[in-house]
């Protein structure tokens, strides 16, 4: 009898053990597959072909190639890490951060993005309206940082969004040796009214002992199928170490639909677009010694741009592009063009998976 129930005894006990770990077992099992459910992998690839007409030379570039993946540990808590195997031929860290949104409206981000600050260079590739980005996004104004941000959204009837966050203020090299003792910061706020919307943000930086300033507004009107906008952005040295920088991009684009829902073209975008830019210098000092600083060069020399040309759309509108593009540049006197900033012919396939 007492055997009997020894026995039995350890084949509950024995059973229990099994229940628990079964049990356990379901629970990260369910966690894992929820995570994994949570987890999206994309990217972008851009490729193109272009022309310049009066050197008669050309080439193929493949300009992007971004591998990203998303996802949430929690509803409340996501990340992000991306990188570009091919930018300008060098591989590059650009985003990975972690963003706490405790409720709808208000949202904490840490680590590396790209700072809130214009509107044209906010733009991720697939987003964009033309082949080359503006000026205001590829030259003045576009930066990507280490830092903490918070976002907050209100209704008044529209929606406000307010973004503003602190960062090391030297881009995205030298996080480990750098440190600093200013503040350096970037802040954007965007008024989204019916078919228009308000953009006004500011930024400061510290690429090395000169502090630059830079203030941003733009509006964008759409309607329908059609689209303008105009971004302007002022740039300031301290210590006079270089003259203020004034940019400025406006572009029109309609968008008529294909008719036909079987053609391999589902959607023509013409589109035309006007940008400017003074001399302008990264902040960066060269030419330095041990007894002097250097001094801050012309890292892109002062022109003006006319782009003129169509996007073809063959899938949903910013997920496979072709844009067809002619740029004609002028430059001023004594001006520089670099190799790559010359009258062209560009055609650029997108495609976002």
């Amino acid at each position: 009898m007492k055997k009997k129930t020894y026995l039995l005894m350890a084949l509950t006990m024995v059973s229990m053990g099994m229940n628990a770990q079964n049990t356990g077992k379901s629970s990260v099992e369910k966690g894992i597959e929820n995570f994994a459910k949570s987890m999206t992998f994309g990217g972008t690839i851009r490729s193109k072909y272009e022309y310049q007409t009066e050197e008669g030379e050309g080439r193929f570039e493949v300009r992007t190639a971004r591998i990203n993946v998303t996802g949430n540990v929690t509803p409340q808590v996501s990340y992000k890490a991306e990188i570009d195997l091919c930018d300008e031929g060098k591989i590059k860290m650009l985003d990975a951060y972690t963003r706490i949104k405790p409720w709808k409206t208000l949202q904490f981000t840490i680590g590396q993005e790209r700072v809130p600050f214009t509107i044209d260079a906010h733009r991720s590739p697939h987003q964009q309206y033309f082949a080359n980005r503006s000026f205001i996004a590829k030259q003045v104004g576009n930066v990507r940082d280490v830092g903490a941000e918070i976002g907050y959204t209100w209704n008044v009837g529209f929606p406000i969004v307010v973004n503003a966050g602190i960062f090391n203020g030297s881009g995205l090299t030298n996080q480990k040796d750098y440190w600093t003792k200013g503040v350096n910061y970037s802040a954007k706020a965007q008024f989204l009214f019916p078919n228009v919307n308000l953009v006004l943000s500011t930024q400061k930086i510290k690429p090395s002992d000169v502090t630059v300033t830079m203030y941003d507004g733009g509006i964008t009107f759409h309607k329908g199928g059609f689209i303008a906008e105009a971004e302007y952005l002022y740039k300031h040295y301290s210590k006079d170490a270089f003259h203020d920088v004034h940019a400025f991009d406006g572009f029109v684009c309609y968008d008529i639909p294909v008719a036909n829902p079987k053609s391999l073209i589902r959607k023509v975008s013409p589109l035309a677009r006007y940008d400017f830019m003074s001399d302008h210098s990264d902040g960066t000092r060269y030419g330095g010694s041990d007894t002097e600083l250097g001094a801050l060069k012309i890292n892109d020399y002062k022109r003006h741009r006319v782009t003129g040309g169509v996007t073809l759309s063959l899938a949903k509108p910013f997920i496979s592009d072709i844009r067809i593009n002619y740029e004609k540049y002028f430059y001023r006197k004594g001006g520089i063009a670099k190799v790559s900033e010359k009258d062209k012919i560009v055609v650029e396939f997108m495609t976002k998976f």
